[in-house]
């Protein structure tokens, strides 16, 4: 039974977790996949440049409202899914190739579970390690439905690898992984139907911003919702799906691709952490304290194997924590999960961060809340925007932003001053009127909203 200084198990943000400091340490890396996890190969990265293509097609084919003269006349898909897959493969061989020529570490290209206390069987070996890095991700979680199994459906790790465009793809979710993907085939040329089980996309969203995306999508595609799916079969060379729809009638939907988008789940059942002694929750994420040490001594876990919030910058975050704690243990560090944003990519594009106005009222925390257009601001006049807004909400009495919700092009980016103005706890007014806003850029939009409360 061999003994390393330091045993990493998943080579997403777990990987970053080796640095120059470890150069001495006898380090054990352990991936049964590509290099770079979820983010690097079936996420993020290769999601965002579909979607970047994607955005370039729905603005060919909407450019006529500006009196410019474009058309989109299809997407060669295969083309797209090369150049983005030709670059992220070899980024993730180069990251496996690179590691295991170091001379410190030993790369396990297989599976592991635990079966003891810092006990990991890979293949036919046991190793052990003095200190022990979970960082082992999820996967798409698919729900019990009859026949579904059978059908040869996709989900996110194997719906961007098609070897053709689907002329009719069905999904199944109405979460940021279905808006997005589906978004994405349904700007290239497919049909597109969106099977909801409630009546509204994103439901975690603010409600303002939740209820504008729905009905964006409900104008580009056919989107079903309060559906309740019976049974999915194959019918040749197509999926058959037997629902029934909110009027209570049993009906079916037929496409060539199927797209399974209901969630995500914590890969610590496959690890069998119970076997090593490490405490989960109830959904199977690794319980870990502000530190992220597991209930066993000398184990530590980052990433979508402990935090909910599945998002590869919390992940990057938590490395970060991790990294320092391995060394400098007299000093440890914390993680910060104050104000965590997220983005979906979807054509329109929503950020958020803090509360929406729901979680306000339910906790009743005393805020005013306003909801700016874009349409309001010079550059949302050159665009022609008549859709998005941002929304933001602020506490009455201490007058801190205790959420902002924006839905609209560029979010992701305009919605971060707002993360740095929380973060330094400024107040609605010193974020407003304490910088200067370029104008007529579309940040003013963010000071118009900011300036309204």
């Amino acid at each position: 039974m061999r003994n390393f200084d330091l045993m990493i198990i998943g080579t997403g943000s777990g990987n970053s977790v080796i640095g120059p400091e470890h150069d001495d340490w006898d380090v054990a890396i352990v991936e049964r996949d590509r290099f770079g996890g979820t983010c690097l190969n079936v996420g993020c990265i290769p999601s965002k440049m579909f979607v970047y293509a994607a955005e370039m097609a729905e603005l060919a084919s909407d450019s006529e409202r500006l009196g410019v003269s474009t058309r989109f006349e299809g997407a060669d898909w295969p083309a797209i899914r090369d150049r983005v897959f030709g670059r992220i493969d070899l980024i993730a061989e180069g990251g496996r190739v690179y590691r295991e020529e170091l001379p410190n570490v030993t790369v396990y290209a297989e599976s592991g579970r635990f079966v003891g206390p810092k006990q990991l069987a890979v293949g036919d070996d046991v190793i052990t390690a003095d200190r022990i890095v979970i960082a082992a991700g999820g996967r798409p979680m698919v729900p019990p439905v009859p026949g579904l199994a059978g059908c040869g459906y996709h989900t996110s790790d194997s719906i961007m690898r098609l070897d053709r465009l689907p002329e009719q793809l069905l999904v199944i979710g109405a979460g940021y992984i279905a808006a997005e993907l589906g978004g994405v085939m349904g700007a290239f040329g497919s049909e597109v139907t969106f099977l909801l089980r409630g009546d509204t996309f994103l439901r975690r969203e603010d409600h303002d911003i939740s209820s504008r995306f729905t009905a964006a999508y409900s104008r580009r595609f056919d989107v079903r919702t309060h559906t309740r799916l019976i049974e999915v079969r194959q019918d040749g060379a197509e999926v058959v799906i037997s629902l029934v729809d909110e009027a209570g009638n049993r009906t079916e939907l037929r496409g060539d691709e199927l797209l399974v988008a209901t969630g995500r789940r914590p890969n610590s059942d496959q690890l069998d952490v119970a076997a090593g002694g490490i405490e989960v929750d109830r959904r199977g994420f690794v319980i870990t304290d502000d530190q992220l040490r597991t209930s066993v001594d000398g184990v530590w876990a980052l990433g979508d194997i402990t935090n909910p919030v599945q998002l590869k910058h919390v992940a990057n975050h938590e490395a970060r924590v991790v990294r320092h704690n391995l060394t400098n243990p007299d000093i440890p560090a914390t993680v910060d999960h104050r104000f965590i944003p997220h983005a979906v990519f979807g054509y329109p594009q929503i950020a958020s961060v803090g509360l929406t106005e729901q979680q306000c009222r339910e906790k009743q925390i005393p805020y005013v809340s306003h909801v700016q257009p874009y349409a309001a601001a010079a550059y949302g006049w050159a665009m022609e925007d008549t859709d998005s807004v941002a929304k933001v909400i602020a506490h009455v009495e201490t007058r801190r932003l205790l959420g902002a919700h924006i839905i609209g092009p560029q979010a992701p980016t305009l919605i971060q001053q707002l993360i740095q103005g929380m973060h330094f706890d400024l107040t609605i007014d010193q974020m407003a009127r304490g910088q200067y806003y370029i104008h007529p850029a579309l940040p003013e939009v963010v000071e118009q909203a900011l300036l309204e409360i």
